[in-house]
């Protein structure tokens, strides 16, 4: 081993540092920022309607299915910041409530739509023999409005949570199975799913660590537009007496309720509105976002 002896009056070089500099730093997240404003406007909506539906019970509300005949119809004030509706009820302790469903509907079909629709998807492009019966199902699936399949799917089971998620799901996979398929077709020509075959990796494994990782990109952008429609979906069934039992708060039974008062009492539906509008955009935004800065084509160097 050498040692190194400097001069007198030399001191050795500092090390550099393993990270970069905290301005670096700064720069590089302001730069993100400056070019993705879209993850950050929408992350940041999405974040507080989810702290909204987490922390509900924290934010000055009562019990949103408490009836109050005598204090029916409240115009909003100090007391009753969004009012009141037919049965007394608070409206604001409906809202904030009813952002659990939405929440719930919308995260819950766009993981299982996702989940399935993969799984066909990289099965029909993968596998030659099951592109033709797949597919065959998925197209006369997607020949039925998805709206017009889970109502249909409705009527045959009782009303739920579950069930509205499971009706939504089934209008919504066969399109990610085609988005998937795509994808897996033009992946599974290139060169190193080629020589993966040709050494004779088994077919699971080629997909594991080869099909599944590039389809994530596509497959997160799409998962927030299936999240979207999911909860104007279920507001749409909740406010035909199609979705969740009216004992539950959501914002499609808060409007349907409130229908028969549109003229009078306004705030009775606008309010759910609003937030129910808020939501979609913010997963919109966060999609919008997202699809620019995971596209290699759109996406821009830092």
């Amino acid at each position: 081993m050498s040692i190194t002896i400097l001069p007198e009056g030399h001191t050795a070089a500092p090390a550099l540092p393993d990270i970069l500099p905290p301005a670096k730093q700064r720069g590089r997240i302001g730069g993100f920022v400056y070019r993705n404003p879209t993850i950050i406007i929408g992350g940041a909506l999405l974040g507080i309607m989810v702290f909204i539906a987490i922390f509900a019970p924290y934010l000055g509300t009562v019990d949103p299915t408490a009836i109050s005949p005598i204090d029916r119809l409240r115009e909003p004030s100090a007391e009753y910041w969004f009012g009141t509706d037919m049965l007394g009820r608070d409206l604001f302790s409906r809202v904030m409530y009813g952002a659990r469903i939405s929440l719930i509907v919308g995260f819950a079909v766009a993981f299982v739509a996702s989940a399935i629709g993969t799984v066909v998807g990289v099965l029909a492009g993968f596998i030659r023999w099951l592109d033709f019966i797949l597919m065959r199902i998925m197209d006369g699936l997607m020949s039925i409005p998805s709206l017009l399949l889970a109502i249909a799917l409705m009527a045959l089971f009782h009303a739920s949570v579950q069930n509205v998620v499971i009706a939504i799901s089934v209008g919504e996979f066969p399109r990610v199975s085609r988005l998937i398929r795509g994808i897996v077709l033009s992946l599974r020509e290139q060169p190193y799913v080629e020589a993966a075959i040709a050494s004779g990796t088994r077919v699971p494994v080629i997909i594991w660590r080869h099909i599944l990782p590039n389809t994530l990109a596509p497959l997160m952008v799409n998962a927030t537009f299936i999240c979207a429609s999911a909860m104007i979906t279920e507001s749409i069934l909740s406010f035909i007496g199609a979705g969740t039992p009216p004992i539950i708060p959501s914002w499609g039974n808060i409007m349907a309720e409130g229908r028969a008062l549109w003229e009078v009492k306004p705030y009775v539906v606008f309010f759910p509105a609003v937030f129910l509008c808020i939501t979609v955009l913010a997963v919109n935004l966060l999609g919008d976002g997202l699809r620019d800065a995971l596209d290699p084509r759109l996406a821009k160097r830092l």
